[in-house]
């Protein structure tokens, strides 16, 4: 995916939830585990998470051989990466009979109450009797486009992420745990997640940039997912951060530097469902990073 789900983390947290989304915690951590086994996705694995502290102490990772303490914070947690996850769903929906096309959504067609296609910046039109609108942030457009501008009033949380490739084999193979680390000198709050197929993914960066209206806009600086780079100070926060608590890291450089723009609307509840502006378009925006 083009937004925050293509360069997300990856993490899966049964018990995390709360309120009134508790529920949709573990109903999709349910339906992902089943997923992977269907679609035969190789990423997804059981995992357990540390909490860390910034002062060196007992560990239960023996990697973790900085300035850095560690306990179990739960055993029950699991990861898939979201590349993988995100073309398996693709490639299933493609068999059973939908078709992939690229491009920029610019409008909606709409007639008597109801969409009748929905519009690319090239000029086509993709003639539909039912329209999801699953955008990420840049899903708050659709208020815009319904005549209804103030309806969906997603902010976008843009984020830096750093991902390792090489030799980090004990993190990843011999010893995986996912980490959630507390603030630092940094001002980062490290979450890291050793993936399977040899990656180290690094986020919690800090000094996340908070964006909405205009922005996001044609013409905007954030108008579209190509414009949503790292920041290089939080990259370098993080090498730092990372480095001080793992010693095999201090002579290295992450192979990717990214970053994605988190959807999340102002009671940080996703929208999920029919939308009552029109007969036939529903929405799917808004997770934040669940």
């Amino acid at each position: 995916a083009c937004h925050s789900s293509g360069k997300a983390g990856g993490f899966l947290a049964r018990g995390w939830g709360s309120g009134s989304t508790s529920g949709l915690h573990k109903l999709s951590f349910d339906l992902i585990e089943g997923l992977s086994k269907e679609l035969s996705i190789s990423s997804y694995r059981k995992i357990s998470t540390l909490n860390v502290s910034g002062r060196k102490g007992r560990n239960v990772a023996t990697w973790l051989d900085g300035d850095a303490s560690s306990s179990l914070m739960d055993d029950t947690t699991a990861q898939v990466t979201p590349k993988e996850l995100t073309q398996a769903l693709l490639n299933a929906a493609c068999k059973k009979g939908a078709k992939l096309q690229i491009g920029t959504v610019c409008g909606l067609n709409q007639e008597n109450g109801a969409v009748t296609g929905v519009q690319l910046s090239d000029g086509q039109t993709i003639d539909c009797n039912k329209c999801v609108i699953a955008m990420g942030v840049w899903s708050t457009l659709l208020g815009d486009w319904i005549g209804d501008s103030e309806s969906f009033p997603i902010e976008g949380i843009r984020s830096t992420s750093i991902i390792y490739k090489e030799g980090m084999e004990k993190l990843h193979k011999t010893e995986p745990y996912c980490l959630f680390c507390g603030e630092d000198n940094n001002g980062c709050h490290l979450e890291v997640y050793p993936r399977p197929e040899g990656e180290i993914y690094i986020c919690g960066c800090g000094g996340s940039d908070h964006i909405n209206g205009d922005r996001l806009r044609t013409g905007g600086d954030c108008e579209d997912a190509e414009k949503i780079i790292a920041n290089p100070k939080r990259v370098k926060a993080a090498m730092n951060s990372f480095s001080s608590m793992v010693n095999i890291a201090k002579d290295k450089t992450p192979e990717i530097t990214q970053a994605c723009m988190r959807p999340c609307p102002p009671d940080a509840l996703p929208m999920i469902g029919k939308v009552p502006q029109v007969k036939n378009v529903y929405i799917a925006a808004g997770h934040n990073c669940w």
